[in-house]
């Protein structure tokens, strides 16, 4: 089980992603120390704060398919992986199972 920090997720797709990760901790604020992995709404965030935030921990943000500017600014703050958020919906388990692998 892995602690999974969402960083400016909203209740509705918490839910989504607490069905879609049932064996996992979704938390939402930090203080418990470093989480796993960080799930983030691009467009709710600050990228780089995130970024900088958390430099050894696997980020994945994702955004609307139509916030190209959103998606292009993950990527330059140095996200591991940045998905538009029906990708996430779909295949948000094994993008998650990936990152997670890649600490092992």
């Amino acid at each position: 089980m892995a602690t999974i920090l969402l960083a400016g997720v909203d209740l509705f797709f918490r839910g989504k992603l607490e069905a879609l990760l049932p064996e996992h901790h979704l938390i939402t604020t930090d203080g418990v120390g470093n989480p796993d992995l960080v799930i983030c709404d691009i467009a709710r965030i600050e990228p780089e704060e995130v970024a900088d935030a958390y430099p050894d921990v696997p980020i994945l943000g994702f955004t609307n398919h139509t916030d190209t500017a959103g998606l292009r600014a993950g990527k330059t703050a140095g996200f591991d992986q940045v998905v538009v958020k029906s990708a996430l919906a779909e295949r948000g388990r094994d993008v998650v199972g990936e990152l997670l692998a890649s600490l092992e």
